[in-house]
């Protein structure tokens, strides 16, 4: 186990591909973790001492489709989190934690009513903490099956 406070920063969203890459689909070539968006996105990064231990990105407006049953009110804005990694030796160390916090406050803070992800299944329970829950079916991304979940905020 490491030990470390994280750092949590803005970054640029080319700062987040290798990471994204290495833990979400090191199989998938590099192109295949960049989002269309990510010009529009805030990116977020954790850092121990110099590096970059885990990385989140936050879509903000009405191109992000909220899920069905947590249609926020007219006019509010939605806030979508998106490729959220941390590398392996820095799971389960309260870090994805710190960073996923920071994510909602900047929502919040943006004005959202509404935050949402396509998550992991295996990843359910940890968003559960945070107040998430799952929407619709599962549905896969390749072998992987996944759920939307949402709160309000």
């Amino acid at each position: 186990m490491n030990n470390c406070t994280p750092r949590i920063q803005p970054i640029t969203a080319e700062q987040t591909y290798a990471l994204r890459h290495s833990v979400l689909w090191p199989d998938k070539p590099l192109s295949f973790v960049k989002v269309d968006d990510d010009d529009t996105g805030y990116h977020f990064g954790a850092f121990c001492g110099e590096v970059l231990v885990a990385v989140i990105s936050l879509f903000m407006g009405a191109d992000t489709i909220p899920p069905v049953a947590g249609s926020p009110a007219a006019g509010s804005p939605v806030a979508r989190f998106r490729k959220f990694a941390t590398h392996p030796d820095w799971q389960r160390q309260g870090i994805g934690t710190q960073l996923l916090s920071r994510v909602i406050a900047e929502a919040t803070g943006r004005g959202a009513s509404l935050l949402w992800c396509d998550a992991r299944l295996a990843s359910a329970d940890f968003y559960r903490k945070f107040g998430m829950q799952p929407e619709g079916d599962v549905f896969h991304k390749g072998p992987i099956p996944y759920t939307r979940m949402s709160r309000k905020l």
